[in-house]
């Protein structure tokens, strides 16, 4: 028979989940009475502006970790592939979508060459990630001749900076955002519906109908909110556009492919996983080829979104994606995570970032806290998982 959640047992039955999601409410809410343009339209779209690369990046790590490794070698990826652009557009005078195509071909070979080390000679992602830090960022003082190239213009420049505004009309507010968001929120109803009744079917416990309502209301009224203020400023971002296609892909690969399941599988049990007939070392080696792909795709977000490329481009992206996905409920053992988590984890750093910019904090007092919220993530980490063991 199947069974129903209260409130209660909704909020207990995933304890990593619900805390992160409280923690961000928590979090948004303490900077909005602290700072009164925090939650305004203009610095709502900045946000989004200011650290997608970091979400896209987190995207590929969340599925690094779950598989049990770890890179330290994006943010010098970052810089490589943002460089490789920038010699195609900036330097030969060639077209914005080969310098873009230049990059993510670099990413893929990058991410083939540290996938070959660890997949098939068997030496730990830690240290060929770390020999790829230095690697990449060598290739990238190389590739720029140690110095700076900009500016992309153009096409290039509006990847990460142009907005979707118009299409529909709007007086002061841009429809088709509002149409855009509209359709997502159906489109999650729809899904959750859809689950809900296919957990009843095979008598699996599932939330009580009003609460079920309540949870959907909740999360169109807040998706709207969020649409309105973007819709209030400069329109639809085109980066947001696409890190919703990244983070729609990514959670059905995760969730219904036979990849995403193999690499939960390694990550929570390597032995049972060879025992079970994975190919280990072959999707290992897509795991490190992915994340080389996706740092390509932040490297083009990055470049585009400063107008041109640096040497010293990415540095510290590396920690910022592994810490959005750790305080995104990743478990550190591996075997435990979701691409939404991670999002909500990169959100919750970028919010703390920039509600800390806006009061003037310092840079320094800034990495403090960080490093602490991520300490606390994990130590929640490990009391929920002894919590259950009991």
């Amino acid at each position: 028979m199947t069974g129903t959640m209260n409130l209660k047992d909704l909020l207990t039955h995933n304890l990593r989940q619900s805390g992160i999601l409280f923690a961000f409410v928590v979090i948004v809410g303490m900077f909005a009475l602290l700072h009164p343009n925090f939650l305004s339209p203009g610095n709502i779209s900045n946000i989004v502006l200011q650290y997608s690369y970091i979400l896209i990046l987190a995207i590929g790590m969340i599925i690094v970790i779950i598989g049990g490794h770890i890179d330290l070698s994006v943010g010098s990826l970052v810089a490589l592939t943002g460089a490789t652009s920038a010699v195609v557009v900036v330097q030969n005078g060639q077209p914005w979508w080969l310098g873009a195509l230049a990059a993510l071909v670099v990413g893929v070979l990058a991410g083939m060459w540290q996938g070959f080390w660890v997949a098939y000679v068997g030496i730990p992602a830690f240290i060929v990630t770390l020999a790829g830090m230095l690697i990449f960022r060598g290739l990238t003082f190389l590739v720029l001749d140690n110095i700076s190239l900009s500016p992309f213009g153009g096409t290039y420049y509006e990847i990460a900076n142009g907005f979707q505004n118009g299409l529909l009309g709007g007086r002061g507010v841009d429809v088709f955002t509002l149409v855009i968001f509209a359709v997502a929120v159906a489109g999650y109803a729809v899904n959750a519906w859809r689950n809900r009744r296919a957990a009843i079917a095979y008598q699996q416990e599932v939330v009580a109908l009003p609460l079920f309502i309540l949870k959907t209301v909740f999360v169109a009224a807040v998706v709207m909110w969020f649409a309105y203020q973007l819709a209030s400023s400069r329109g639809l971002p085109n980066v947001l556009i696409l890190l919703a296609i990244l983070v729609l892909v990514y959670g059905l690969i995760t969730q219904k492919t036979v990849f995403g399941r193999n690499v939960y599988a390694i990550g929570g049990n390597l032995h049972a996983a060879q025992l079970s007939g994975v190919k280990v070392k072959k999707v290992n080696f897509l795991i490190f080829v992915n994340m080389g792909l996706l740092a390509a795709v932040a490297g083009i977000v990055y470049s585009s979104r400063m107008n041109g490329a640096q040497p010293g481009a990415g540095n510290m992206f590396e920690l910022d994606a592994i810490a959005a996905c750790f305080i995104g409920g990743a478990a550190v053992t591996g075997g435990i995570g979701r691409v939404g988590g991670a999002m909500i984890g990169g959100l919750i750093m970028a919010v703390m970032s920039n509600g800390m910019q806006l009061m003037g904090i310092d840079q320094s007092v800034q990495q403090v806290v960080k490093g602490l919220v991520l300490l606390l993530a994990v130590a929640f980490d490990v009391w929920n998982k002894r919590r259950a063991g009991n």
